[in-house]
């Protein structure tokens, strides 16, 4: 067994003699390549019709709000405002309190409405900015 020097592996000379070609232990050795990994994560839509946002979990609902954002369908603070995670608990016009600490990233929920609830609160209670952002919201939802 013959042992090289690291400071002569740097040597054109070692890599081109031929008594250092690769032994039978590794010359079977082969690196396997991978498959490209995909570019980005895509929802295929139905031709002509949107996704249904009356039964759509938080996460689908960011996916398709980030796709919305980078093609301009909608600005940055809806895209902030509805990458935000529900509250626990939230009140519907009526003033009735919804509990919401079910809805969890994999489950279904009627995001439809719930914008279009707080829509109505907000504009009852006239913080004008909320309204620009939940109008925003609910015209996406309904695009």
């Amino acid at each position: 067994m013959e042992i090289f020097s690291v400071r002569s592996s740097q040597s054109l000379l070692f890599k081109n003699n031929p008594n250092n070609a690769k032994s039978s232990k590794t010359s079977d050795i082969q690196i396997e390549t991978r498959a490209p990994a995909p570019a980005s994560f895509q929802i295929e839509d139905d031709v002509g019709e949107g996704p249904d946002f009356t039964a759509v979990s938080p996460g689908e609902l960011r996916n398709y709000a980030r796709q919305g954002f980078d093609s301009g369908l909608i600005d940055q603070n809806t895209y902030a405002a509805i990458s935000e995670p529900l509250p626990m608990h939230a009140i519907d016009p009526l003033g009735n309190i919804i509990d919401l600490s079910s809805v969890t990233d994999g489950t279904s929920f009627n995001f439809l409405d719930y914008y279009q609830n707080q829509l109505q609160i907000a504009m009852s209670i006239g913080d004008s900015e909320e309204v620009q952002t939940l109008k925003s919201i609910v015209s996406f939802l309904n695009a």
